[in-house]
C-alpha cells in the first residue's frame, strides 16, 4: 500500500483523502492523516483534529479485533468533537460523526465509517 505524507496538508485536502482512506478499509492510515493536520493545526482546532484522528485509530483497533480499545479510543475521540459541534469549522460533520458515534459505539467496524464532512462528496486526494 501507498505510504501517506506526514506533512500537514490544507484542511479540505486532509478531510477528503481521510475519507477516501476511511472508506477504502484504511483507517489507520486517515488516522495519520489526521495526526499530521491535528500537529500543525492552530491552538482552538487542535482538540477537533485530535479527536478525529482518535476515532480512525479506535476504528482500526476494532478492525482488529481489539473491541474494547476500540470503544474507549472513540469514545476519548467523541468526547474531544463535542464542543465543536455548534460551529464546526471546516465543514466538519461533527454532528453526523456523533450521530455515528451513537449508532455504533459498541462496535466502530461492524457499520460504514462516519462522514467527515458535510459535502456531499469526497474526492480522493490527487497526486
Amino acid at each position: 500500500m501507498e505510504p501517506v505524507p506526514e506533512e500537514p496538508l490544507p484542511p479540505a485536502e486532509t478531510l477528503a483523502f481521510a475519507q477516501s482512506l476511511l472508506d477504502a478499509g484504511r483507517a489507520f492510515a486517515a488516522h495519520e492523516v489526521l495526526e499530521a493536520a491535528w500537529k500543525a493545526a492552530p491552538a482552538p482546532e487542535r482538540e477537533l483534529w485530535q479527536g478525529l484522528a482518535q476515532v480512525c485509530v479506535g476504528i482500526t483497533h476494532a478492525q482488529r479485533g481489539n473491541l474494547a480499545g476500540a470503544v474507549r479510543l472513540v469514545d476519548r475521540g467523541v468526547e474531544r468533537l463535542r464542543p465543536y459541534a455548534g460551529t464546526p469549522p471546516h465543514g466538519i460533520d461533527v454532528a453526523g460523526v456523533l450521530a455515528w458515534h451513537a449508532r455504533n459505539a459498541a462496535d466502530p467496524a461492524a457499520a460504514d465509517p462516519p462522514r467527515l464532512t458535510t459535502a456531499r462528496r469526497d474526492l480522493p486526494r490527487s497526486s
